[in-house]
């Protein structure tokens, strides 16, 4: 252990706490008041609902992993170069085998991350709707410290995951190859993570427009009404798309991330030792990632004992803004303390890497205000599509669009603003290196310190679901106005921290696209022993040109498959609800219940049809690019420049296309909601509510953006990643 710093003990620490405090929140959730044996009734439907669905996916997922796994052991063992084998310095079996363990375990802890993620919100979902009967105050601790479980527990693994793959693959005798030994392990999370974001994307939101299209629209019953035979589906869509789809999206957005960070870091150790740095302080450019995220994991713990209602009159997003503030706040002093610990005895310039740490901090709290002014009825974005909804379905749906568009422009100037300003940081920290080295370490900071507040915003983002299903739970029993109330506020504050958590997703994978491009290239490079020098991209090359539009043809194809996948999963539960209501007239009238559990089937055998196709398409178009552009010279440039090229521009392409998706769908969904809390009125001053010509187009505004937002939008922020580690792990096939 020579090679490893004093410092490096803080993720120890911070493992520890994390796991710690996570098991204290458990504990809290499950000793708190589980309600009425009515309400617990409904929860054991979802619950049973949630885990025939999860057992079904992962199962599936699984078997798919496993064949890849052991495809893409062989193919590397076959056909990696003596060259790419003496640089890492592992025979062709050992390369095989180590690459297909470390993909397998990626992806094993993203299945688990999902199944955390679901378990602990169907937990919590029925506490929260018991604790609503005694205040907001109640409710929101509740909501917000199960979501906490899971963003715990998630992030800690993630570190942990990485921090075991690095010392088993020789981390602690050669830091510089070990991080190039266990990029499958992001390639796997990956992975797991789309098909699990897909499939439960699919359900959720096919059981979401199935029930409001055929239960509000056509039968005119209200949301989560117990006549409706999809509402249980419904809630059962919350935990498998909501909680363990994100939860394993947000798995592999640290893990890649941090293995991209850490390659980078790889190549400046080399540089260092080479310019006379001792082992063990250049090694801190390898091991900072993982030092800096530990500090995330203590600060967001403050950050989440300090939410909690003032009062009755409290908005939510008040007291779920105040914890925020205060973790980032902490996340900023550790950044200042880790960069002055592990950079200063390496560069006079430290205090400029300080600064990348920080911009990555600054451009988290600008998208938590993009996302909330074109989301939040608060303001005019949204209100505009419900003023259009005064007109009709059609009006509504083309200002919704307008909406989405325009919110891709303050996306990608946040993104520009921040890779700008953090490559510009770290080519003036005095690193005695090629510009572009430093330029892209300071980038690889930036991304890290963005990284910090990830468990507080993965917490916010699991409180989303839990509040939606208290709500849904709430109506199914038929709980008071009063205490409705309690739970619509909830639920309001949800859909917008489910926002915030997609668009903190979206700037944070166009931050981390640059550094895995540059990942990418160093690890071509490595193979081509042209370490340090600069990779070009011409886009005037043929190949490198088509590798762009093919990139961009692949984010079209996929949002396509995955929207259809919805679409006609929503068909068959619409057309089983009409069924069930015109075979047994008893339904509505509410002497007999529906057949929740034909619906619940349905959904998941579509939603598990549905994700194969898209699931694949990322993950075998980059790789016949590079193969097919090795053997098939049109120039004869190499074929890696095509694939940096797709990686380049799917990268973008996918994270912009999300913005409109995430953003747009958010804002369609509040201003339904603003138009059911009878805020709209007409010329007369008339109140325009539920079950009014306005409401109507509502609904079919929101459910026309629920496939954008929880579908295709976050899963095109894991495609944007995904594509940046298969081409890490395979680029062997085609370095030539």
């Amino acid at each position: 252990m020579a090679q490893i710093p004093g410092i490096f003990w803080v993720v120890v620490v911070g493992c520890g706490i994390g796991i710690i405090f996570a098991l204290a929140l458990i504990r809290y959730i499950l000793r708190a008041d589980a309600g009425t044996a009515e309400m617990q009734d409904v929860n054991a439907r979802i619950t049973e609902g949630a885990w025939a669905f999860i057992k079904r996916q992962y199962s599936t997922i699984g078997i798919t992993a496993l064949i890849i796994s052991v495809v893409i052991g062989f193919i590397l063992a076959r056909l990696s170069s003596p060259v790419e084998l003496e640089m890492l310095g592992v025979t062709p079996f050992g390369l095989g085998w180590r690459t297909a363990l470390a993909f397998l375990v990626g992806g094993f802890c993203s299945c688990v991350s999902g199944i955390v993620g679901m378990w602990i919100a169907v937990k919590s979902n029925v506490r929260c709707a018991a604790a609503s009967h005694r205040g907001l105050d109640k409710a929101i601790t509740v909501a917000i410290r199960g979501g906490a479980v899971s963003g715990f527990l998630i992030v800690t693994l993630s570190l942990l995951g990485v921090t075991a793959m690095f010392f088993a693959y020789g981390g602690a005798t050669r830091p510089e190859i070990a991080p190039h030994l266990i990029v499958a392990f992001g390639f796997g999370a990956s992975m797991v993570a789309l098909f699990a974001q897909l499939g439960g994307g699919i359900y959720t939101k096919a059981a979401d427009m199935g029930a409001d299209l055929a239960g509000k629209v056509e039968a005119g019953i209200p949301e989560d009404d117990p006549r409706n035979a999809a509402v249980i589906a419904d809630q059962v869509g919350d935990n498998v798309g909501d909680c363990a789809g994100r939860g394993a999206d947000l798995f592999e957005s640290t893990a890649a991330e941090n293995i991209g960070a850490m390659i980078i870091g790889a190549a400046l150790y080399i540089l260092s030792i080479n310019a006379g740095v001792a082992p063990i302080v250049a090694v801190g450019w390898v091991l900072f990632p993982l030092v800096l995220r530990a500090c995330g994991i203590i600060a967001s713990m403050a950050g989440i004992l300090t939410v909690y209602s003032r009062g009755e009159n409290e908005p939510p997003m008040t007291s779920l803004n105040r914890g925020y503030y205060v973790a980032l706040a902490l996340c900023a002093l550790s950044a200042v303390a880790i960069c002055w610990v592990m950079f200063a005895p390496m560069t006079k310039g430290w205090i400029w890497l300080m600064g990348c740490a920080l911009i990555g901090i600054l451009a988290s709290i600008l998208v938590v205000y993009i996302t909330q002014y074109y989301t939040e009825a608060r303001y005019k974005p949204t209100r505009s599509i419900a003023e259009a909804s005064r007109t009709g379905p059609a009006t509504t749906i083309v200002t919704g669009m307008s909406v989405g568009f325009e919110t891709i422009m303050p996306t990608a100037l946040t993104i520009c603003v921040a890779l700008g300003l953090s490559y510009w940081f770290g080519t003036l920290s005095g690193l005695d290196l090629p510009w572009w080295i430093s330029g892209a370490y300071g980038t690889a900071v930036a991304t890290m310190g963005m990284l910090l507040i990830c468990p507080f915003i993965l917490a916010e983002d699991t409180f989303g679901p839990i509040t939606d299903n208290a709500n849904g739970i709430n109506e199914f029993t038929k709980a008071g106005e009063k205490i409705r109330r309690v739970t619509d506020h909830l639920d309001a504050a949800g859909n917008t921290t489910k926002a915030l958590t997609k668009g903190y997703a979206m700037v944070s994978a166009g931050l981390a696209g640059f550094l895995l491009f540059q990942a990418y290239f160093d690890r071509v490079l490595l193979f081509q022993h042209r370490e340090g020098e600069l990779f070009d991209i011409n886009l005037v090359i043929p190949e490198v040109l088509i590798g762009a539009v093919i990139a961009i043809l692949m984010v079209f194809l996929f949002s396509a498959w995955a929207i259809r996948s919805v679409g006609g999963a929503a068909s068959k539960i619409i057309e089983e609800v009409r069924r069930q209501i015109k075979a047994d007239p008893g339904i509505m009238a509410g002497t007999s219940k529906p057949d929740y559990a034909k619906a619940v089937d349905i959904t998941t055998r579509a939603a598990l049809r549905g994700m194969i196709a898209p699931g694949l398409l990322p993950v075998l178009l980059p790789i016949a690019v590079g193969v097919f552009f090795a053997y098939f010279k049109i120039t004869g440039f190499s074929a890696p420049a095509a694939v940096g090229s797709f990686l380049m521009i799917g990268t973008f392409s996918a994270v912009l296309m999300a913005s409109f998706m995430n953003n747009g769908g958010g804002a369609w969904d509040n201003a339904k909601k603003y138009i059911e809390d009878g805020q709209l009125k007409d010329e007369e001053g008339k109140i325009l509510g539920k079950g009014s010509f306005a409401h109507a187009a509502g609904v079919t505004g929101d459910t026309v953006g629920d496939p954008l937002k929880d579908t295709v939008g976050p899963s095109l922020h894991i495609v944007a990643k995904l594509i940046a580690t298969v081409t890490l792990v395979m680029c062997p096939l085609w370095v030539v």
